[in-house]
């Protein structure tokens, strides 16, 4: 029979008949002595060895958890970014995202920036985290895409894509597989979208015309300077200037009775509707900076417009006051 004493991390054993305690360090000047040095050992190496198996799997555990964030983070910045890059607004941004981190049991906080998204996602106890900071990518607006993205969101949701892996892949599937729409397709339905404003405002069949032409032309300089990666308040100029020169052969040539009609309408194609609706989406959520950087980025298109319709008329010696 013996007494077990714990005396910091040093493990004590002493025989009843004895008047004195034992450890690893004591000297061994009697016949119990090796003895109890061994089972100090043999105990203090078993509270070792399990306290450094307890380590080994708290850190790999640790280790396995912070990946997973890692990952969860790296995908809801590049879709969070792709999305707002589509012509979502930040709204729905963030419903998307914070409803599959409810599924997937962690917490996302998001901040929306006019060209960054700014990511962080934390596990359920607020314990780790993982932050990352994406650029919002420069792509056209894209309905398809956009629709697609946030029906993802619902499927996570609905556990039709039951893990993160099958999200992340069936994500990266939208945007490897989905294509624009034919931009000549696109050209042919906006030249007759144009001239049916020109007749829903009152104009003749002659400035429909007119209309119809001065679109199509400007439309496919749009196009290819587009395709030439040119600055976008360039090509609004250019365009704008192009189909203003067209749109005034109603005046010049004496072609219709409402050639103002015709000119007025001839630019509409340009007008950034999208950017203008969605700033004012944003301001309504409380969004006052991508609200307000969006609404700036809008004005300066219709300006851009503005700058080419006067060309128009100063080359072509329109008065209109």
């Amino acid at each position: 029979e013996i007494g077990v004493r714990l005396v910091g991390s040093e493990m004590c054993i002493r025989d009843r008949a004895q008047s004195f305690w034992l450890s690893p360090s004591t000297p061994s000047t009697n016949s119990t002595a090796p003895r109890a040095t061994t089972m100090c050992l043999a105990w203090t190496m078993m509270k070792f060895t399990t306290m450094t198996t307890t380590l080994k799997m708290t850190k790999t555990d640790s280790d396995a958890l912070h990946e997973h964030l890692k990952s969860v983070c790296l995908f809801f910045a590049d879709y969070a970014a792709n999305l707002l890059a589509c012509g979502a607004t930040s709204m729905r941004t963030q419903r998307n995202v914070a409803r599959m981190a409810a599924k997937w049991n962690v917490s996302a906080q998001m901040i929306i920036l006019p060209n960054t998204v700014d990511m962080c996602v934390w596990d359920a106890d607020r314990e780790h985290s993982y932050k990352q900071t994406v650029s919002v990518p420069h792509k056209p607006i894209s309905f398809a895409i956009n629709t697609k993205l946030s029906n993802l969101s619902w499927l996570v949701v609905e556990n039709s894509l039951p893990s993160f892996d099958d999200a992340r892949k069936a994500y990266q599937k939208i945007l490897d597989t989905t294509r624009p729409v034919n931009k000549w397709l696109v050209m042919i339905l906006v030249m007759f979208a144009n001239a049916s404003f020109c007749r829903l405002f009152g104009g003749d069949f002659q400035s429909m015309g007119i209309v119809a032409l001065a679109t199509l032309v400007g439309y496919y300089l749009k196009i290819i300077m587009l395709d030439a990666h040119a600055d976008m308040r360039i090509v609004f100029i250019c365009c704008s200037f192009v189909s203003a020169v067209i749109g005034t052969a109603g005046y010049v040539f004496g072609i219709g009775s409402t050639p103002e009609l015709a000119l007025g309408a001839s630019v509409l194609y340009l007008i950034p509707g999208i950017p203008y609706i969605n700033s004012v989406s944003d301001m309504i959520d409380n969004h006052h900076l991508c609200a307000f950087a969006r609404f700036v980025n809008a004005v300066i298109l219709t300006v851009c417009i503005a700058i080419g319709l006067t060309g128009g008329f100063l080359i072509m010696n329109i008065r209109l006051f």
